[in-house]
């Protein structure tokens, strides 16, 4: 009787070893399975960067250093003068941008703009005085850049144009001339969103010459020479 209990009880010693050795077998291959296969990491989607290509609008405003070279001509009773004149300017301006794969960038723009430089000098000792400014400038240029993301460096050159007045007081009345020239200049442009971006720019403008004539002053004319440097700071939006 004892030899059969423990006969029963290594029979199911038996059965419960081997039991437990396939219990054992199975979970190590299903978790060789498991470790075989890890899902492949996530692939990061890369974004599109900025993009300047688009019609542009927007505001500038800054100041400009203008100069008069004032030429009474031979025989005039009054020398030759440089008058500074300087003053505020504020307009707006309109272009279009076109980038290229290779991040550069060709455009056009144009610009108007209202200026407050104006002045007055003396015609020698005793003499009368003249006073000269400009009222209104504007231009058509074209700009290359170079995109770096969101930054847009340029350069920009073009044709320029502005009405100029002069007078004396008490013997010429107001006369206005337009000067044609031309400018060149660089600046960098902002985006701060996808379509607002800000402008820094400096420009060189030569206005050319042209002739007042001061009948009043004892006949002949008066060649003025306009030139100016200016800075400006603008905001634009990008379509």
């Amino acid at each position: 009787m004892t030899l059969m209990k423990f006969w029963r009880g290594f029979s199911i010693m038996k059965k419960l070893a081997l039991s437990a050795a396939f219990i054992l077998a199975a979970s190590s291959a299903m978790a060789a399975d498991a470790v075989y296969e890890v899902p492949a990491a996530p692939v990061a989607v890369e974004l599109p960067g900025f993009n300047w290509t688009g019609f542009t609008v927007g505001v500038q405003g800054g100041y400009g250093w203008n100069n008069h070279d004032l030429d009474f001509g031979a025989g005039a009773p009054f020398p030759a003068f440089a008058a500074d004149f300087d003053g505020g300017i504020l307009g707006g301006f309109v272009g279009y941008n076109h980038q290229m794969d290779n991040n550069w960038v060709l455009g056009i723009e144009g610009d108007f703009e209202k200026n407050w430089g104006d002045d007055s000098l003396a015609l020698g000792f005793g003499g009368p005085s003249i006073n000269y400014g400009l009222d209104w400038q504007g231009s058509v240029r074209g700009r290359v850049g170079y995109a770096v993301d969101r930054a847009l460096i340029y350069g920009t050159a073009g044709w320029a144009i502005g009405r100029g007045f002069a007078e004396v007081p008490g013997f010429v009345a107001e006369q206005k001339e337009t000067f044609n020239g031309f400018t060149v200049g660089a600046g960098v442009d902002y985006a701060f969103t996808d379509n607002v971006f800000g402008r820094v720019e400096y420009r060189y403008t030569n206005f050319g010459d042209k002739d007042f004539t001061f009948g009043g002053l004892g006949g002949g004319t008066v060649n003025s020479d306009l030139d100016q440097h200016a800075i400006r700071i603008g905001l634009g939006i990008k379509f």
